[in-house]
Formats: structure tokens, sequence, C-alpha cells
């Protein structure tokens, strides 16, 4: 479960904010697969509406160049984003990504390895709303600034609890990454954060970066899937 910070600048935040109040929302249930859909009590855009498109297209673009995300998940695929709303007493009670998924409007299907929530809402801004994942070491309570976001495994179980005051305003998507294995994912992600931890610090010998570089890349080739 990774938090990345400020994906979004406040300015942005306010951009998709704006954009949103004025699109079509339709009852978050129709959308959901299996058995989510007994427990999914929220609002999405429509996603065949072109402002929607637009803002999803912009915030795939984004999504997809920023290091941490790339780092963490290797993505191959992305979903289109998709953004929903709670308002009071609505909540998505515990569930489990598809692992498949067909990306609208193309043939072609995604194998769900990486769930991400981009907050849109400030926590200020609504009582409840928690994201809940649950993990080997228990549940963990996500509430992030708004521009925010969090990644962690499709996998696990999760749920959104109820809003009791306001308004929480998000989007989800989902990636295929290029390496299937989450604990092998992990470990890239950790030698790859390592390494650029080194080059920050500025006191590393060049040949000593070269040879991790070379061990992280070789890796990469060893087991991804493309």
């Amino acid at each position: 479960m990774i938090v990345i910070e400020q994906i979004l600048s406040a300015e942005e935040v306010q951009h998709y904010r704006q954009q949103l109040v004025d699109v079509p929302w339709l009852d978050g249930r129709k959308t959901a697969m299996g058995m989510a859909a007994s427990v999914k009590n929220n609002n999405q855009a429509d996603s065949e509406d072109a402002k929607v498109r637009q803002l999803a297209n912009q915030l795939l673009a984004r999504i997809g160049n920023v290091p941490k995300v790339v780092s963490a998940a290797l993505p191959h695929k992305i979903f289109p984003p998709c953004f929903n709303r709670y308002s009071e007493s609505e909540q998505y009670g515990f569930h489990v990504d598809a692992a498949i998924m067909r990306i609208p409007g193309t043939n072609d299907v995604l194998r769900s390895d990486m769930s991400m929530t981009v907050f849109l809402s400030d926590p200020e801004e609504y009582q409840g709303g928690e994201l809940i994942i649950a993990t080997e070491f228990g549940e963990q309570q996500i509430k992030l600034p708004a521009g925010y976001a969090v990644l962690y495994p499709s996998s696990s179980l999760h749920r959104v609890t109820a809003v009791t005051q306001g308004e929480r305003i998000a989007v989800i998507t989902w990636m295929q990454s290029m390496v299937s294995d989450s604990g092998l994912r992990q470990n890239l992600y950790q030698l790859d954060q390592s390494i650029q931890s080194l080059i920050n610090q500025g006191n590393t010998e060049r040949a000593e970066l070269d040879n991790l570089h070379n061990v992280y890349h070789n890796l990469i080739r060893q087991f991804t899937q493309i």
C-alpha cells in the first residue's frame, strides 16, 4: 500500500471539481460486477459523457507519468479513471475488484493487479468515507488530502465507510502490471526507491550506481510479461 503525495496540485483538483459539477451522474451499482453490486451505494460520473471522457484522459496521462506510480506498479495497461461521489449515508461494503476488466470502447481486457484511489475532496469536507483496506497486518484506514492517491493490490478486500456528513469525491482506476507477482513487484519497487535515494544523496560512486541499475533492469527483463 503506497501513498502518492500531491499527484494533482490544488489548482488541478479545483479544475476537476468544477468540471464535475455539470456532468451526469449515474447509480454506481450499474457499474459494479458480481457480488460487489449488492454492497455498492454511491454515484459514478457517466463514462460515456464527452466531458467525463476528456477529464479521464487528462488524468490517465498524468498517472502514467508519475515516477512513483511507474516504480510501484510497473503498469502495462491502465483502466480509464472513473469518478465517484459519496453523499450522506452512501458507502461501499467489503468487496474485491474484478480480476479481469474489459477496457471500455475496446476489445482489450486488463488484469487488475493494482488499484488506485485519487482523492478530490479534503478530509475536512466530509465525515466518514474512509477507505478501509484489509491487509495481513489488519485493516488499514485511508483518508488523504485532495490531490493525494493511494495504490494497493487489487486482490485486497476493501470498502468505503458510510459518509455521515458532507460529500466525498474521488477517482478510481486499475492497472495491469508488467510483473504479475506482487512480492517481486514490491521488491523491485524497494530496490528502485533505494537507488533513487542514493542518487539524491549524491555521495555514492557512479560505478556502484551503474551496478545497481544493471541489476534492477536485468530483473525487469527477466520477469516482465509484455
